[in-house]
């Protein structure tokens, strides 16, 4: 496929997916959202791809969703459409691993797309936050939702209600962000991470994604159920064993996804 808002380079396993559209500060209109979701569509079948990294430009990662396209609707238009729902679930239901890396700005909508990747590398000139106040409406992609199990309930409201931004390391200390680099070496640093990823066996990666997601949700004696579950399913692949005997043999393990 032909992507117009979006640039998409795989190699060495790792789809790297950038957001493009310069002259709005990668807004995310609903075109550029539904190439995003193909592209992680097509990540998630192609054998070539272990690992994806979304990106955006070293001002900005994604300034908001795009307040020309939602300006003149009506509430019946947005919610007969069901406004920003498939395009979410296009994100979140990839099993493979998915790194953000943000540079520059992730507002609004930004904000909310980096909080769907499974964690968030920040260059120390990202800014976040959920601006969405001073338009008098909300975050309606996760910016209270998410935003509140990540930085808990105090930041999240101070976020959402004063429209404030939050910097890089304030991000990190708040544990919204896993760790933050050097501008220039953002992309160097998540598409590293993402290769340290790729070379684990796809089949614990996939199992760690769901139980750690799962015990977002979850109380804590379901989630370690479901965990403990997970860890025994494993002892069932060729990887288990290749991975045990490999470091007991002091040798890299060759996984072969069985």
């Amino acid at each position: 496929m032909a992507y117009k808002n979006i640039v998409v380079d795989i190699e060495d396993y790792v789809c790297l997916i950038r957001l493009n559209r310069p002259d709005a500060m990668n807004a995310l209109n609903l075109d550029l959202l539904q190439e995003l979701g193909v592209a992680l569509g097509e990540a998630q079948k192609n054998d070539k791809v272990r690992v994806c990294v979304i990106t955006g430009s070293e001002k900005a990662f994604a300034a908001g969703a795009d307040v020309k396209m939602m300006a003149e609707k009506s509430f019946v238009d947005v919610f007969a459409s069901d406004l920003f729902t498939s395009e979410e679930a296009a994100i979140t239901r990839v099993r493979k691993p998915i790194i953000a890396a943000v540079s520059g700005y992730a507002l609004g909508g930004g904000c909310e797309l980096a909080m769907m990747c499974d964690f968030i590398i920040a260059a120390d000139s990202a800014k976040f936050g959920q601006p969405e106040v001073n338009l008098g409406v909300m975050p309606g992609m996760g910016g209270s939702a998410r935003l509140t199990k990540l930085v808990g309930r105090a930041k999240a409201m101070d976020m959402a209600l004063t429209g404030r931004m939050m910097g890089a390391e304030e991000a990190e200390r708040s544990g919204l962000v896993s760790r933050v680099v050097p501008a220039k070496k953002l992309i160097e640093e998540a598409v590293g991470a993402a290769r340290k990823i790729a070379e684990k066996g796809a089949l614990s990666v996939m199992a760690i994604k769901e139980s750690v997601n799962r015990a977002d949700e979850m109380p804590l004696k379901e989630a370690l159920l479901f965990e403990r579950r997970l860890f025994h399913a494993l002892f069932a692949t060729e990887d288990q064993k290749e991975g045990m005997n490999a470091f007991m043999e002091k040798r890299e393990p060759q996984f072969r996804d069985r």
